[in-house]
C-alpha cells in the first residue's frame, strides 16, 4: 500500500481497519495520533492520556471484533483515538461542545461505547458484568476493560478483581501504567508496579515465560496448567514478592511495551485463546508522540487551547482576570494553616485542579493526596477528626457523591469537625453530565449535623472557610463553590465571621423577592439593578446556607412579600427551592414561589454560559422570570 496515503481518512469503522496489513498499523498510530493534537490544540479536551493509548486502541480494535466484543474505557479521558476510529472522525470537532459529541465513552452515542465512563474504576465490575451475561447467554463474545494505574487505586477496581478472579469468566484486564494520574500517582500501589517494571531479571526473564507458555499451550489443559504455575512460581521469585494479580487468581501478562502495535496485536491474539481471568500490564508514556505532552504531563492533562508547533498555552483570561474560585481556595487554606497549626489538607488525587498544591508545596507534611478514594479520604479525614485535627476534604461535587454513606456513617452521625470543600458545584462546561456538580446542596442538606453553605463570591468563600476551622464550629460543614473565576481582583480581605445559618440583604425591594445561594446571586444582582432602572423593585437576599436556614429572614419575605423566585446551581428536585417552600408549608405561609435551577434531567455538556441559558437561570432567564411574575402581580 502507498505509503503516502492518508491511511485514517478511509477508516470510518473498525471494520475499515481490520481490512489493513498489520505493517499499515504504525502509520494509522501516528496519523490518529497527529489528527487528535490537530483537533484538541483548537478545541480543548484531554490531551496526554489519549495520545498515550494510541498503538493500544488501535491493537484493540484490530484484533477483537468490536462491537460484538466489548472494550470499557475506564474514565474516558483516553477515549477519543476510540472515538475517532469507531465513526466519529468527521464530527469530532464537535468533541465537548453544545449539542455535539460527548468527551467520554456514551452509549447512547455509538453501539461501539459499550459502557458509559466518566468517573474512574468502574470498568472491571462493568466488564465483569458484561462477560457474566455472555457466558449465561452461550456467547462467544470477548469483554476487555482498560484501566490506568491510577483509577487502579480505588477501592472499586479492587472490588472488581477480587470477584472476576473466583470465576472463569472471560475478561481481560489491561493496566495501562504510564505512572501518572491526572497528578502525579501516589500510594503503595505505584511502588508495586514501579517494581515489576523496573525489575531487570525480571524482564530478562520474561520473554522466554511466554515462549515456554506458547509450546504448552499447545499440549493441552493440564500442560496449560503446570505452565501456569511455573510461571506463577518464577514471577513471585524473581520479583521477592507474590503477584498481587495472581494472587486474585488472574493470569498476569507483562509487562510490555505499549507502544508498539504490532507486538500489541500478536499478544492480544494469544490472549483471545487463553480462558478465564488474565490482565496484560501495558506500559506507556502519558502524552506519548507530543514533545510537550510527554514533558509536562500535568498540564497537558487537559491543556486548553495551545500551540502544536511550540507547546505554548494560550491562555483565554483577559490580563489581571479575577482568579478562580479554586486559586482562592488554594491560598486561602494555605493561609488558614499557617495560622492554626490543626488544620490538614485531604484530596482523592486533585492536588493541582483543586490547588490544594499550594499548601502542599509549602506544607507537605500536612496534606495528603491519597489516590483516587474517595470513600477512604472522607473516612480518613474523619479519622484525623478524632484525634482533634481539622481536616479539610477537598473533593469536586460530582465525585462526592461516591463517598455518600461515609459522609452520613464516619462523619456526620458522629458529628466530626471535618470541613468538606465541595469544589465544582453546579454546571462545570464541557466535561458534560459525567462531572456536573448537580446533586450536592440536595443531598448534603438532608443530613444530620451538617452545615451546608455555599459563598456568593469568593470573599465570601474565604470566610466561610475562615468560619468553619474555627474551635467552636466542631461539626460537620460543607462549602460548595463553582467551577470558575470570582468577581473580584482585590479578594484578599482580613477574615470575618459569618453567623452559622446567617443570610444577608443585598438589595431592598418592595415587588418580588429573590431568594439566591451561591455564585448565581452575582447574576441576579446585575439583573436586578438592571431592573430597578425601570423602577421595578426587587429584594435579594443571599442565603448562604441551605441547613441551616435563615429562618428570621425567610419569616420577613413571606410576611411581607406575595411572589418569591428562588436561584440555585443545584438539582431543583430536593435542593434549595424545595427546603424554601418546606418552610413556607411548615410555616403556614401561602406565597407563590417560582424556582430556578437544574431540571429533573442529565444535562449535557456546553459552556457554561449555554448551560445555564439551557436551564434558565442565565441573566435573561432570571429577567424574564422577574417579568413575568410582575406581569401576573399587575393582572
Amino acid at each position: 500500500m502507498d505509503k503516502e496515503e492518508n491511511l485514517l481518512s478511509k477508516i470510518y469503522t473498525p471494520e475499515d481497519l481490520r481490512k489493513l496489513n498489520p505493517n499499515d498499523l504504525a502509520q494509522v498510530s501516528s496519523e490518529l495520533r497527529q489528527f487528535i493534537i490537530d483537533v484538541v490544540c483548537n478545541n480543548p479536551g484531554h490531551l496526554g492520556a489519549s495520545l498515550g493509548v494510541v498503538e493500544l486502541t488501535v491493537a484493540l480494535h484490530y484484533v477483537f471484533n468490536t462491537p460484538y466484543d466489548k472494550i470499557i474505557w475506564d474514565v474516558g479521558h483516553q477515549a477519543y483515538g476510540h472515538k475517532i476510529l469507531t465513526g466519529r472522525r468527521e464530527n469530532f470537532t464537535t468533541n465537548r461542545k453544545y449539542k455535539g459529541i460527548s468527551g467520554f465513552p456514551k452509549m447512547a452515542e455509538s453501539e461501539y461505547d459499550s459502557f458509559g465512563t466518566g468517573h474512574s474504576s468502574t470498568s472491571i465490575s462493568a466488564a465483569l458484568g458484561m462477560a457474566v451475561a455472555a457466558s449465561a447467554k452461550g456467547e462467544n463474545r470477548h469483554v476487555v476493560a482498560v484501566i490506568g494505574d491510577g483509577a487502579m487505586t480505588a477501592g472499586q477496581a479492587f472490588e472488581g478483581l477480587n470477584n472476576a478472579g473466583i470465576g472463569k469468566s472471560d475478561i481481560l484486564v489491561i493496566l495501562n501504567d504510564n505512572n501518572m494520574a491526572i497528578d502525579a500517582n501516589v500510594g503503595a500501589l505505584k511502588e508495586y508496579l514501579l517494581d515489576i517494571t523496573t525489575s531487570k531479571t525480571y524482564n530478562r526473564f520474561k520473554d522466554r515465560v511466554w515462549k515456554v507458555l506458547g509450546v504448552f499451550g499447545k499440549l493441552g489443559p493440564n500442560a496449560r496448567t503446570l505452565a501456569a504455575q511455573i510461571e506463577a512460581g518464577a514471577k513471585s521469585t524473581i520479583l521477592d514478592r507474590s503477584n498481587l494479580f495472581e494472587g486474585l487468581n488472574f493470569r498476569y501478562f507483562g509487562p510490555i511495551d505499549g507502544h508498539d502495535v504490532l507486538h500489541l496485536t500478536r499478544v492480544l491474539e494469544d490472549l483471545k485463546r487463553i480462558p478465564g481471568p488474565k490482565l496484560l500490564h501495558c506500559l506507556t508514556v502519558k502524552g506519548k508522540g507530543f514533545k510537550h505532552a510527554e514533558e509536562d504531563q500535568i498540564t497537558f492533562h487537559a491543556p486548553g487551547l495551545f500551540d502544536k508547533r511550540t507547546g505554548e498555552i494560550i491562555s483565554t483570561s483577559a490580563a489581571n482576570s479575577p482568579l478562580t474560585y479554586q486559586e482562592v481556595f488554594g491560598k486561602t487554606i494555605l493561609e488558614l494553616a499557617e495560622l492554626n497549626d490543626k488544620i490538614a489538607g485531604i484530596t482523592p488525587a486533585m492536588p493541582t485542579g483543586s490547588s490544594l498544591n499550594i499548601m502542599m508545596r509549602k506544607m507537605p507534611e500536612r496534606t495528603f493526596d491519597v489516590g483516587i478514594a474517595e470513600q477512604h479520604a472522607v473516612t480518613f479525614s474523619a479519622g484525623l477528626a478524632t484525634q482533634g485535627m481539622i481536616p479539610f476534604c477537598i473533593i469536586y461535587s460530582s465525585f462526592i457523591q461516591r463517598a455518600y454513606d461515609q459522609i452520613i456513617h464516619d462523619v456526620a452521625l458522629q458529628n466530626l469537625h471535618v470541613v468538606f470543600c465541595i469544589d465544582r458545584g453546579g454546571l462545570v462546561g464541557a466535561d458534560g453530565a459525567t462531572h456536573h456538580g448537580f446533586f450536592d446542596m440536595a443531598f448534603m442538606r438532608s443530613i444530620p449535623n451538617m452545615i451546608v453553605s455555599a459563598p456568593m463570591d469568593e470573599i465570601e468563600l474565604r470566610n466561610l472557610m475562615y468560619t468553619a476551622q474555627l474551635e467552636k464550629n466542631n461539626f460537620p460543614f460543607s462549602i460548595r463553590y463553582p467551577r470558575g473565576r470570582g468577581i473580584y481582583r482585590d479578594w484578599e480581605k482580613p477574615f470575618v465571621e459569618i453567623e452559622i445559618g446567617k443570610a444577608r440583604q443585598i438589595s431592598d425591594g418592595a415587588d418580588i423577592a429573590v431568594l439566591s445561594i451561591g455564585h448565581p446571586g452575582i447574576t441576579v444582582a446585575s439583573v436586578v439593578n438592571k431592573l430597578s432602572k425601570e423602577y421595578i423593585s426587587v429584594a435579594q437576599y443571599d442565603m448562604r446556607f441551605v441547613a441551616p436556614l435563615d429562618k428570621d429572614i425567610l419569616h420577613k419575605v413571606f410576611k411581607k412579600f406575595r411572589y418569591i423566585i428562588t436561584v440555585e446551581d443545584g438539582v431543583l428536585k430536593g435542593g434549595f427551592g424545595s427546603s424554601v417552600i418546606e418552610f413556607m408549608s411548615d410555616n403556614g405561609y401561602n406565597s407563590e414561589i417560582r424556582r430556578l435551577g437544574i431540571p429533573d434531567y442529565f444535562v449535557e455538556q456546553g459552556t457554561q454560559e449555554e448551560l445555564y441559558k439551557e436551564c434558565g437561570f442565565d441573566a435573561e432567564g432570571i429577567e424574564l422570570a422577574i417579568r413575568e411574575v410582575i406581569v401576573r402581580k399587575k393582572g
